[in-house]
């Protein structure tokens, strides 16, 4: 069986060994030739991954008809702002109906505040199914072979239970389930949590405030994924809480870097302009904080977030504001 992985970041390169080492036959698609060719010339991602060597197996192009025909998984792990128009691209080549699609993208379409597997099934409404990927995973440590766990969602378990079989290797475990909505709002909301525990640990605070953090954080998405249909378990699984540690708390992750940097001084242009890698919770928070507002749900957190990204207020007055609410009941 051939799959398809679509986007050669960091997550793309090591999901595209987690399937080779599955026994899959893979091909890698970049969108620039020329790092298509040094990757597929020296097996290494030197952008994302200059310690990771990919198998000599996966197929590396930047042709994208080469890529997705006769794949029988799509794996997107582009950026959210670029997933409308990649999909689009790959439906001028296939319509999927005997393909899954699967996305590992953890952001929202910024111009429609959608999901990506909205916008995917917007773009493929004949697909065979489409799925969504999300959990505490670190990139560098998985390609490391360290030991993670994940989630696969899709409302069709068998089709859940046929991609759990792909991506399953002694060191990667995918768990399944049909909460859609919540596993993939799960990898959505983390990243804006995430900066603010890199703010956190910016400013030199301790364990108690990342822990106060994590939980209220996840009251935070737990109040908006139910709202939006998901199921409230959902967030205390690896999706949710799990995520939320991981990324809150590791210096791997981008999201909480940036956070860090920006309790540092530095501004969010220095910050972006800085990394060649995507950080999704900044593109994010506006849009988690237009669905507060749409679903009626208290997100205090999200908004001080937005504060401080979007108005320019100090970090230090945003911790400060969050503690002086109102007392009540958890």
């Amino acid at each position: 069986m051939k799959a398809a992985v679509i986007g050669a970041g960091s997550w793309g390169t090591v999901l595209a060994q987690i399937l080779s080492d599955n026994g899959r036959d893979v091909c890698l698609w970049a969108r620039n030739p020329e790092k298509a060719a040094k990757i597929r010339e020296t097996r290494c991602n030197g952008d994302y991954l200059p310690d990771f060597r990919l198998s000599p197996s996966i197929q590396v192009t930047a042709d994208l008809k080469e890529a997705v025909t006769g794949a029988e998984v799509l794996v997107f792990v582009v950026p959210s702002k670029g997933m409308g128009s990649i999909a689009r691209q790959v439906a001028a080549i296939t319509d999927c109906r005997s393909q899954v699609i699967l996305t590992c993208t953890k952001g929202f379409d910024l111009a429609t505040h959608k999901l990506m597997t909205d916008i995917l099934e917007e773009t493929f409404p004949r697909a065979r199914a489409i799925a969504a990927l999300s959990g505490p995973n670190l990139a560098r440590e998985i390609a490391q072979q360290q030991p993670a766990a994940t989630v696969i969602a899709c409302r069709e378990m068998k089709e859940a239970r046929f991609l759990q079989q792909c991506f399953l290797t002694p060191y990667f475990r995918p768990y399944t389930s049909t909460d859609l909505v919540g596993v993939e709002l799960c990898g959505c909301v983390k990243n804006c949590i995430a900066l603010v525990g890199g703010m956190l640990s910016g400013l030199g605070l301790g364990e108690n405030a990342q822990a106060g953090l994590i939980t209220r954080g996840l009251a935070e998405l737990t109040r908006l994924g139910v709202k939006m249909g998901a199921r409230r378990a959902t967030f205390f699984g690896l999706a949710g809480v799990g995520d939320l540690i991981a990324t809150c708390t590791s210096p791997l992750s981008r999201n909480r870097s940036a956070g860090y940097a920006l309790a540092q001084g530095k501004t969010l242009e220095e910050i972006t302009g800085g990394t060649h890698m995507v950080i999704e919770g900044i593109n994010a928070t506006p849009v988690v904080r237009e669905l507060a507002r749409a679903h009626q749900v208290e997100m205090p957190i999200i908004e001080q977030l937005y504060q401080v990204l979007f108005q320019g207020k100090d970090v230090r007055q945003a911790i400060g504001d969050l503690m002086k609410r109102t007392a009540k009941k958890e």
